[in-house]
Order: structure tokens, then C-alpha cells, then sequence
């Protein structure tokens, strides 16, 4: 019961967005700063140092202070700057509230110098290496000048010869921080730069473990991971039944010793893409080797896939595989069949392989089709309609 309270309240202050929960948690962690702050003011006040109007004035004006920051942070207003944090804005607003209790706390106005280390300390792993430079000389600034002032009209209480010894100390301090914050933004930067070199590097040996070089397409490892993929699947729920074609460019050795090899690799693209494009998008068409490409055709029957080959044969006509040669038109032989359940992947690879030499050997430019349970040869070519042998 205690728990769940205590997670509703959090809820309640923080939010419960990660991000913005841990915005508004860094916030008002900070904001014990301003709490010091009023402390030392009602201190001051007590032994006389300080009239309690000018504490009363200035602790509103840090309540609302924290208030106007909690407000855009749990709005979410934040969010629409580049720095959803607003660290910098808050970094300095804090060392305007730290001047002015430093311009209106009097004998004890030196005690609130370990408050300027400390604000900036909680915004020396968020800002960036400009920002922290920023904050560094406003805060030298906005204290030089605070003290000039307060040595002039109050000089019983701010001695030109110890504001002189505190500026020494905040020009000194302050810079070293800011130049600490620098420092670790630069490494930060320096680390995410890295994660993303990382990311990409181990981006590149996903596609280069997957995908073949040429042809975008799956290579013929990953391939054999999917088949495996769907061949479990199948096994649990008994349906979801598919199929296996191997696709071989007819002649491609002819075309690679007449045209060359960049004609071939151009040849070999264009085919990859064009499957790709024409299959179903739960088809996956892989490069098995060479000029030959196995597809696995997902949730569908012989008669079905053999009609998805049809329209991949049909596109072929309609499209230019080389560049400069607009009448090279290859076709292709292929050997399809269905998986059936329960039986090694190998054999079914096997029996699509030897219906594409079938193909081949029946004038190319045609599909032979072997039923996984019967294994009996259909065939299909030249674009006509399906002729069971």
C-alpha cells in the first residue's frame, strides 16, 4: 500500500515519461540550491544582518523561479528546444538568484559564493562545451559587477579590499569548472560519436553476414536461417504451407564471354531487383550462387507459386536488364516444388534443383513443377499455360 503510494505521488510530481522524469527529478535537485539560499537569507535575518522584506521578496522570487522551470518541465514545453533539459537556461537563471542573494544578504553575503561552484557543478554533465563557456563568463561577469556595485553603496558590509579577494576567488574557480564541463562534453561527444561509428560498423557486418554484395539480395547463409525459420513454424502450427523455386538466368555464361563480366554483374542486379519487385512481399528471394536464385513463396500452393513465376517471367520482357544492350533479354529456367511437412529442408532444396535441371533440360525458359508428396514432374514454359506432364 505504502509503495503503490509513494508510486502514485511520483508519478504525480515527476510524470512517467523516463526522459522527463529524469528532467524534472534533475531540476529539482537542484533547486535545494535555491533552498540554502533561503535558509541563509531567514539566517541573516535573525542575527540582524538582513531586513526580512528584502529576504520575503527575494524567496518569492526563487519560489517562482522553481515553480516557472518545474512548469515547462512537466508541461513538456521542453521539449520543443534542442535541449529538452534547458540546462543552460536554468544554469543561468540559478546564478541570477545566487548574485542577488550575494547583493542583499550583507556580512554573510561570502557564504553564498560555494552556492555559484555548486549550481554549475549540477550542469557539468549536461551542457555542452559553448554552453558551459557561456555560464563561465556570465557568472565572472555578473559577480564583478555585483561586487563593483555593492563595494560602492555598501561598503560597511562589502569592503572593497575582500570583494577584490572574492572576485580573485570566483575568476578563478569558475573557469576551471566551466573548463571541466567543456572537457566532458567534448568526451561525451567524443563517445557518441563513437557509439554511432559502432552502430554503423556493426550495421555493415549485419548486411555483409546477410545480404550478397551484388545483388542486395539475401545471401544464401541467411537464406537458409529464414528457411529454417519457416519450416519450425510450420512444424508447430501445421499451416502456412510454402514453396521452393530455383531460378537459373539461361545462358548467363554466354553472356558474360560475349558482352563480359560487367555486363553479367549488371545482368545479375537488374534480375535481383525485378524479383524482388514482381514476388509478393512475404516472398523471399535469396542469391543461391552464381546466376542462380532459389525464392521461397509463403503461404501459398504449387499451382499458385507457379503462376507468381509466370508474372515474374512476363515482367522480364517488359524490361531492360543492361543498359546499353536493350535486346538482351534473358530468360530463366526454374525448378519449383512444395515443402513437405516434416521432411529435411535439404530434400526439399534437392527436389526443387532437380526440377530445374529438368527445366533445363527441356529446352530452358520454363518451369518444372515436382509435387512434394508425389514427386511427379508438371511443366509450364514459354509463357503458356500450365500442362501437367
Amino acid at each position: 500500500m505504502t509503495s503503490s503510494l509513494i508510486k502514485r505521488t511520483g508519478d504525480l510530481i515527476l510524470g512517467t515519461e523516463p526522459r522527463q522524469r529524469l528532467r524534472i527529478y534533475r531540476s529539482l535537485m537542484a533547486a535545494s540550491v535555491y533552498l540554502i539560499c533561503i535558509a541563509l537569507q531567514g539566517y541573516a535575518c535573525i542575527i540582524g544582518f538582513m531586513h526580512w522584506g528584502d529576504a520575503a521578496l527575494l524567496s518569492s522570487l526563487i519560489v517562482l523561479n522553481v515553480l516557472f522551470w518545474y512548469g515547462m518541465l512537466r508541461a513538456g514545453i521542453n521539449q520543443r528546444f534542442a535541449d529538452p533539459a534547458l540546462t543552460l537556461p536554468q544554469i543561468l537563471s540559478a546564478l541570477t538568484v545566487i548574485a542577488g542573494a550575494y547583493a542583499v544578504t550583507g556580512p554573510v553575503h561570502g557564504s553564498t559564493l560555494m552556492l555559484l561552484a555548486l549550481v554549475l557543478v549540477f550542469g557539468i554533465f549536461n551542457m555542452k562545451a559553448p554552453d558551459a563557456k557561456l555560464a563561465g563568463i556570465y557568472t565572472v561577469l555578473l559577480m564583478g559587477l555585483t561586487m563593483l556595485i555593492k563595494s560602492q553603496s555598501e561598503a560597511q558590509h562589502y569592503p572593497i579590499h575582500l570583494e577584490i579577494a572574492h572576485f580573485v576567488l570566483v575568476a578563478a574557480i569558475v573557469p576551471t569548472i566551466s573548463s571541466l564541463a567543456a572537457q566532458l562534453s567534448n568526451l561525451r561527444a567524443k563517445l557518441q560519436n563513437q557509439k554511432e561509428e559502432l552502430t554503423q560498423a556493426l550495421n555493415r557486418i549485419q548486411v555483409l553476414a546477410t545480404r550478397d554484395e551484388l545483388t542486395g539480395l539475401y545471401n544464401r547463409r541467411h537464406m537458409m536461417d529464414v528457411l529454417n525459420q519457416h519450416q519450425k513454424r510450420l512444424t508447430r502450427s501445421g499451416h502456412h504451407r510454402f514453396c521452393l523455386a530455383i531460378l537459373d538466368i539461361d545462358h548467363f555464361k554466354r553472356i558474360n564471354d560475349t558482352y563480359g563480366h560487367n555486363v553479367g554483374d549488371e545482368v545479375l542486379r537488374n534480375f535481383a531487383q525485378a524479383a524482388a519487385t514482381v514476388m509478393r512481399e512475404t516472398d523471399v528471394v535469396a542469391r543461391w550462387g552464381g546466376e542462380e536464385f532459389l525464392v521461397l513463396l509463403n503461404d501459398t500452393q504449387p499451382g499458385a507459386a507457379a503462376i507468381g513465376l509466370e508474372r515474374l517471367r512476363e515482367h522480364l520482357h517488359n524490361v531492360q536488364l543492361a543498359a546499353n544492350l536493350p535486346d538482351l533479354k534473358p530468360t530463366f529456367s526454374a525448378g519449383l516444388t512444395d515443402y513437405a511437412l516434416s521432411e529435411p529442408l535439404h530434400s526439399c532444396i534437392e527436389r526443387a534443383d532437380r526440377a530445374l535441371y529438368a527445366a533445363k533440360n527441356g529446352g530452358r525458359d520454363r518451369v518444372v513443377m515436382v509435387d512434394g508428396s508425389a514427386h511427379a514432374p508438371q511443366t509450364q514454359g514459354n509463357g503458356h499455360p500450365m500442362a501437367v506432364a
